[in-house]
């Protein structure tokens, strides 16, 4: 397989995977799983980024720790009768190759690579000397909320004059309604974290199309640029334990499900074009001067597909 086609079937089957849930009115991006803590590797502790934090985190288990398949074996534990493993993905940059004659500099390409982990729930046997984390109930904390908004490199200015919502890429500035006018401190936090997602596209900042060359009549890219916010905002969610509803029986939430069902099965790069770039924001939002899909490559050198 080539990996233009690769990329293509990957592509395909996570995209089905989330029009799959909406179409059972469930939102991945938006679904809680404050519970069961962040999605992360058993044996290495480290946490699962990107796309694949939702992917794994919307799968409702009670803990979020997975395993591979090698990981699994290496120490005498199984899968559950009936149990499929859940395909995780990462970018992986290589060099291309060229001819002997060729004197032109060595040119790289991301290669897309995939492959399967496990939730402690669907494994038997699992050594009593493997000690698996508790995870208690996350409480919200606003100390860690804080903290995100003032670390960030050439934070964006932050206003509280009007009774909505919005970045302006132009005037480079948040509005957002004072804290007093929403329900949940909580709402306040999130609906910020919307908007600081949106605010790394500016020229200063990652310089994102979707955002220098906003227009709300390309339907294309405002789709890219809000979900791109979406599940950005779902990771900071997550690591800061906002709770956040994940449906709710009314107009807007059915909209929006009916407004990705169709946007996702008219582009099948979408959902992980906005994934990527959700990545990006994080990352600068961090001060993370890598990219995190690298993370995975050494768990990748001990996993193998099931």
């Amino acid at each position: 397989m080539n990996t233009q086609n690769q990329h293509l079937d990957v592509f395909a089957i996570i995209t089905n995977r989330i029009i799959e849930q909406l179409e059972k009115q469930v939102i991945p991006w938006r679904k809680p799983w404050t519970e069961g803590g962040h999605p992360q590797n058993l044996f290495t502790k480290r946490p699962y980024t990107g796309i694949n934090t939702w992917l794994l985190g919307s799968l409702g288990y009670s803990q979020n720790y997975f395993l591979t398949w090698k990981q699994l074996k290496a120490v005498g534990a199984s899968v559950k009768k009936g149990e499929k493993g859940t395909m995780i993905v990462f970018w992986k940059t290589v060099l291309q190759q060229h001819s002997k004659n060729n004197t032109e500099p060595p040119q790289t390409k991301s290669v897309l690579r995939y492959y399967y982990v496990f939730n402690i729930a669907q494994i038997d046997n699992l050594p009593e000397v493997i000690t698996i984390p508790f995870s208690p109930e996350i409480n919200m904390h606003l100390g860690a909320c804080d903290e995100i908004i003032e670390a960030m490199p050439h934070c964006p200015a932050i206003k509280h004059s009007k009774q909505k919502a919005y970045y302006d890429p132009i005037k480079d500035c948040i509005n957002i309604p004072k804290q007093s006018s929403f329900d949940a401190i909580s709402g306040y936090y999130s609906t910020l974290f919307h908007e600081l997602i949106h605010s790394t596209g500016h020229q200063s900042r990652l310089n994102r199309n979707e955002i220098t060359e906003l227009n709300k009549h390309d339907v294309e890219r405002y789709n890219i640029e809000n979900l791109t916010a979406e599940i950005g905002t779902c990771y900071l969610n997550s690591i800061t334990g906002i709770a956040v509803k994940e449906f709710d029986d009314n107009t807007g939430d059915i909209m929006d499900i009916r407004r990705w069902t169709e946007a996702l099965k008219n582009d099948r790069w979408m959902i992980v074009s906005a994934s990527m770039q959700a990545q990006n924001a994080i990352e600068y939002i961090f001060n993370v001067q890598q990219n995190a899909n690298k993370e995975l490559v050494e768990e990748t050198e001990i996993a193998k597909t099931h």
